[in-house]
């Protein structure tokens, strides 16, 4: 027999709102949890033989009131979180909600930067310390942080770049300031936490969101002052599967200059979105040779799949440097007329 709400531990309580939920809304759910999430969570269910409805009632009301308030917190803080859930659920069971909440989530530094107009952080970031500029930007949306990276003089986007891609664990204390600076600018509330940010692919996301110009720019500079991070970058910014984002004309242009080899071993593994495009695009009589190929092909190796989804890569990218095809990315220098 499951014991009562109150006397469960917190992933017991998950895995009998995933029972709870049914098959179907449980496994979406697992799409967005780690392996480890994913390997406790299914343990504890699996040990479930009997659950009271009242117990399912109280588990169902409890997340949807934690629910409510996470999307009160995100619309104006904890005070309003607060302030709602008392009027629609009495101040004490609302100040139980709150402390749930506030126990086992942690809202992210820089939350209120994130509902802010890109150009209203430019305007107090921009003469700060390019490593302050930084971790303020990998906090940031990447849209929002490629437009303002897109904003900044040329001469400090590539050193910035660099930062947020080296950046490691950054110290509450240090946090804590910058956010105490900016939330008194913009007059939000934020709460804090212990986040690492930065990284590799926090600048990929930020440079994925700038115009190709300034991207040009600071990835030329970044192959000057550290090579092999610029290219680190590089091979993360545009993947084999990033291919459907391409108009068909740039598609055609790819399956021109790529080899066969490297494009069937390719689609091998490749999602049937990304097969149905570059067949699509291919003529009649080759799609069906590449089917045939695919078809009879046995077991491949994932090193070979990464070498030939490399080289592919390498020549659109190659392609879109002599302009012969347009990659869509942030900013506006990607319309075509």
């Amino acid at each position: 027999m499951v014991k009562k709400d109150k006397e469960m531990s917190g992933k017991q309580k998950a895995a009998l709102l995933l029972i709870s939920l049914g098959p179907e809304v449980s496994a979406a759910i697992y799409k967005h949890l780690t392996e480890e999430e994913i390997e406790r969570l299914t343990l504890e269910i699996s040990g479930v033989r009997k659950v009271e409805s009242s117990v399912k009632e109280e588990i169902i009301e409890e997340f949807h009131n934690i629910a409510l308030a996470q999307d009160y917190i995100s619309q104006g803080g904890i005070g309003y979180a607060k302030t709602v859930l008392e009027k629609a659920l009495g101040k004490e069971h609302a100040q139980a909600v709150i402390n749930r909440l506030t126990s086992s989530l942690q809202v992210r530094p820089f939350d209120f930067a994130r509902r802010t107009e890109p150009s209203q952080i430019l305007n107090f970031i921009q003469n700060e310390h390019p490593q302050t500029i930084a971790l303020i930007l990998s906090y940031l949306e990447s849209e929002q942080a490629g437009m303002i990276l897109s904003s900044l003089p040329q001469e400090v986007q590539a050193d910035i770049a660099k930062r947020i891609a080296t950046m490691e664990s950054t110290s509450p204390e240090v946090i804590s300031e910058i956010e105490a600076v900016l939330e008194r600018k913009l007059s939000s509330t934020v709460t804090h936490d212990y986040s690492d940010t930065g990284g590799v692919d926090a600048v990929v996301e930020v440079l994925n969101g700038v115009d190709r110009a300034t991207e040009k720019t600071i990835l030329d500079a970044l192959e000057i002052q550290d090579p092999e991070l610029a290219e680190e970058i590089k091979k993360r910014m545009f993947v084999f599967e990033d291919i459907i984002t391409l108009d068909n004309r740039s598609i055609q242009r790819v399956i021109r200059d790529c080899e066969n080899e490297d494009l069937i071993l390719s689609m091998k593994v490749s999602s049937e979105e990304v097969k149905d495009i570059l067949f699509k695009n291919m003529s009649q009589r080759m799609a069906e040779s590449f089917k045939e190929e695919m078809d009879v092909m046995g077991p491949v190796r994932l090193r070979d799949v990464e070498e030939a989804q490399s080289r592919i890569v390498a020549t659109i990218r190659r392609l879109e440097d002599a302009g012969e095809i347009i990659i869509a990315r942030g900013g506006g220098d990607d319309v075509i007329v």
